[in-house]
């Protein structure tokens, strides 16, 4: 929140965005994050960035007199691939960077000194635990610098430890005099009003704070490019599934074979840990086909799996890419989940993304051990591609 899951499902910071990152041994049906190169010179248009860079200019002081020698802007944004990344572990940010009465904004807090700009960091890290991703930097003005991220946090005072997620761009103005930043201005992607203070920016914390039990087990690997009002965009690494034939999304069938394999009913008799969540799939969207997937412990590799006792249960991998997620609680009725893919294929087709056919459910409950309120479900759609820009 002052800046800007992972959690122990997420990945770790991207690597810098001069290039298209696509999945190993993607095929032409895969989603690929574009990330936008640095460039130097490179100016934007359009409505809502001038008005973001008509604010942060007037903190940066970019209106003022000529500057007295030249800054190096290339340099600064060098110089903020090394140092946000460091933001909240023990070495910190480089406060020299910045001068004594740099402005700070996001839609809930603001400072107005690199005093409490470093205390609001320091209030941060101590109470939610923040990850900070930094995806990428480029100059976008002659006195300003933009970074796109990701933070996660989690609120460890509530007993069930909320995350918090913002994903957004943050706005750095120079100042032309001391060639020291003047002003970070924070735009979450999660609201529209983010001038301070925003009554819906502190609403986006509190419907945030929701109790969802999610289980403390293994589950595949991921990591959050943008969270918008209605939906999240996750980057999946590739997972394992042992699967067998389904007869809807809310369904059970199936349910049982698959768990027996990774209880013992295999060639080796082997034993998995659990993992979560149990997915269920329809690869088209008239749910003519159905399946329920198991994830398998993700030190496994296929070679390596014993061969499952039921002729029934089969055995892959499955690719990962770039998947739309739509988060919700209760019980996953079938009317639900449907209501819930068509709200989220809707945004989707909004935002002008490109959904793939078919859709997943995401159950990370045992219902039978679960109050209903507190069940953690998600929709998931693959999708074509996706950029990460402004």
């Amino acid at each position: 929140m002052a800046v800007s899951h992972l959690s122990s499902r997420t990945l770790g910071p991207l690597a810098p965005p001069r290039v298209a990152l696509r999945r190993p041994g993607a095929t032409g049906r895969t989603a690929a994050v574009s990330f936008p190169k640095k460039d130097s010179n490179l100016n934007q248009s359009g409505a809502s960035h001038g008005r973001r860079s008509k604010w942060a200019l007037r903190l940066s002081l970019a209106e003022q007199s000529p500057p007295k020698s030249a800054v190096d802007v290339e340099r600064l944004v060098g110089f903020l691939y090394d140092d946000l990344p460091h933001l909240f572990d023990d070495q910190g940010i480089d406060r020299t960077a910045y001068d004594e009465r740099v402005k700070f904004r996001d839609p809930i807090t603001k400072h107005d000194t690199i005093s409490g700009y470093l205390f609001n960091i320091a209030f941060l890290k101590t109470v939610f635990r923040p990850d900070f991703q930094l995806h990428w930097v480029k100059q976008t003005g002659p006195y300003e610098i933009t970074t796109r991220w990701t933070m996660v946090m989690k609120v460890m005072p509530l007993p069930w430890k909320p995350e918090l997620v913002f994903t957004g761009t943050s706005i750095m103005g120079i100042n032309p005099e001391t060639g020291k930043f003047c002003s970070h201005v924070d735009y979450w992607d999660s609201i529209k009003k983010n001038e301070y203070f925003s009554l819906e920016g502190l609403w986006d914390v509190f419907r945030q704070l929701r109790y969802y039990k999610t289980p403390e087990l293994q589950s595949p690997k991921y990591q959050i490019l943008k969270r918008t009002a209605d939906y999240e965009v996750r980057k999946y690494l590739p997972f394992l599934v042992a699967e067998t034939s389904g007869d809807k999304l809310s369904g059970s069938k199936g349910f049982n074979d698959v768990a027996g394999y990774i209880f013992g009913k295999n060639s080796k008799t082997e034993k998995m840990k659990m993992t979560t969540p149990v997915f269920t799939q329809a690869f088209d969207n008239e749910l003519s086909k159905i399946s329920i997937q198991f994830v398998l412990p993700l030190e496994k590799d296929l070679s390596s799996l014993p061969y499952p006792s039921q002729e029934t249960i089969s055995l892959r991998q499955v690719e990962g890419g770039i998947a739309a997620v739509l988060k919700f609680s209760g019980k996953p009725t079938e009317d639900i989940i449907l209501e819930k893919e068509r709200e989220l294929r809707s945004s989707l087709i909004r935002d002008g993304l490109k959904p793939k056919t078919g859709c997943l459910l995401a159950r990370y409950n045992d219902p039978g051990r679960t109050w209903s309120f507190a069940l953690r479900n998600e929709v998931l759609i693959w999708l074509e591609e996706f950029e990460l820009d402004y």
